[in-house]
């Protein structure tokens, strides 16, 4: 009987700390603050770029640090930020991009940005056109301009 007796004491002990450490392990997750993001909506910043990655011969991939190994952007999923920097060409640019990374990325953002595009009358022989969002615009615009040009034979293809 003894023997039952102390291993209900033991096993009830066993219990209480299992209980307590669950606790205590479940107050700190829940409680956990999600990291302040790096971005201030009132002034650039300087991010170093670390990485540049040609993906095409008009679009790379950029990946710049954020100010520690552990900082997120904090930028909500599908917005935009406002960027600065210079062209290709050395102009100063100041355009929306949404990062290709989630907070979940910590330490850097990547951006996907394509390469400066003029058109150009009768540049190529035909033009076929991609878009969706905002990206819709700049290709009316093209659009317009080749169909308003009676001397630019450039076929156009548009799909939305």
């Amino acid at each position: 009987m003894a023997f039952l007796e102390n291993s209900r004491v033991e096993i009830l002990g066993f219990a209480v700390a299992l209980v307590a450490v669950t606790t205590v392990t479940a107050y700190f997750y829940l409680n956990k603050k999600k990291p302040k993001g790096s971005l201030d909506p009132e002034k650039f910043q300087d991010f170093k770029l670390v990485k540049r990655t040609q993906l095409s011969h008009n679009v790379a991939k950029f990946r710049f640090a954020l100010p520690t190994p552990t900082s997120i952007l904090g930028l909500p999923i599908g917005q935009h930020m406002s960027c600065r920097g210079k062209d290709s060409i050395g102009e100063e640019v100041i355009k929306p991009y949404t990062p290709t990374t989630l907070d979940s990325d910590v330490g850097y953002f990547e951006l996907v940005i394509k390469g400066r595009f003029k058109y150009q009358p009768n540049q190529v022989k035909a033009f076929g056109m991609l878009a969706g969002g905002s990206g819709i615009t700049p290709m009316f615009q093209v659009a317009r301009a080749i169909l308003e040009n009676p001397k630019d034979n450039t076929n156009v293809s548009y799909l939305r």
